[in-house]
């Protein structure tokens, strides 16, 4: 039997490690670990390290202190993602009410696609400035125990980049006008706005990012 080392949680850095524990606890209703509740009100609150969990004492994600965190800057190239994580609802409603509540807790709007009708999307910066993602997820039937999973739609890289060319204010160029013709088996991501881009055509996105990213 081969065995595989488990996912224990995702660990996010920050300079304030109560303050983005309290946003995303709130904001995923999550719980803290036992002993790692704030302390009472005037105490000293010095963590450089905190882990939530779900109501089963699972873990869910950590945060450890870091002093200098260099925001991101996407769509924009200069800082990408790096990691984001993905948040579903199960419909429109839920996802306009959801984004109410991030910007409320003090999320920082980075890309709107609700205008997609088959996947409306909010990309947003967390208040140390970690990208994260809610959107309406599709969803496939999986022969499993677990039923219907959500999944993220692998958007092709002609769409994507359109729609990023649009979210900068510049004109589209006909890059991957073969797109539908080229298998789909073999994409890569790109590293300055995070498409997926068929390997045949990946020079001509890069002349693309070459011509427009300065």
């Amino acid at each position: 039997m081969i065995e595989f080392p488990q996912l224990l949680h995702t660990v996010l850095d920050t300079p304030d490690v109560r303050g983005l524990a309290e946003f995303y606890r709130q904001l995923l209703g999550l719980q803290y670990r036992r002993g790692d509740e704030p302390p009472p009100q005037g105490a000293d609150d010095d963590v450089d390290w905190l882990v939530l969990t779900d109501a089963h004492g699972n873990r869910q994600l950590a945060f450890q202190q870091e002093e200098y965190l260099k925001r991101t800057t996407w769509p924009r190239p200069d800082v990408p993602m790096q990691m984001h994580l993905d948040l579903t609802v199960p419909d429109r409603q839920a996802l306009e009410d959801q984004h109410a509540r991030a910007m409320a807790l003090g999320a920082e709007l980075l890309f709107d696609r609700t205008d997609d009708p088959d996947e409306p999307l909010y990309v947003y910066a967390d208040p140390a400035g970690h990208p994260f993602c809610i959107f309406r997820g599709l969803k496939q039937s999986q022969d499993s125990a677990f039923g219907q999973w959500p999944v993220h739609r692998q958007t092709g890289p002609m769409e994507f980049t359109a729609k990023i060319q649009r979210y900068l204010g510049v004109q589209p160029v006909e890059v991957l006008d073969q797109y539908e013709k080229a298998t789909r088996a073999a994409h890569l991501t790109c590293r300055r706005c995070g498409a997926f881009v068929a390997a045949e055509h990946q020079m001509l996105h890069n002349n693309w990012h070459a011509a427009h990213d300065g």
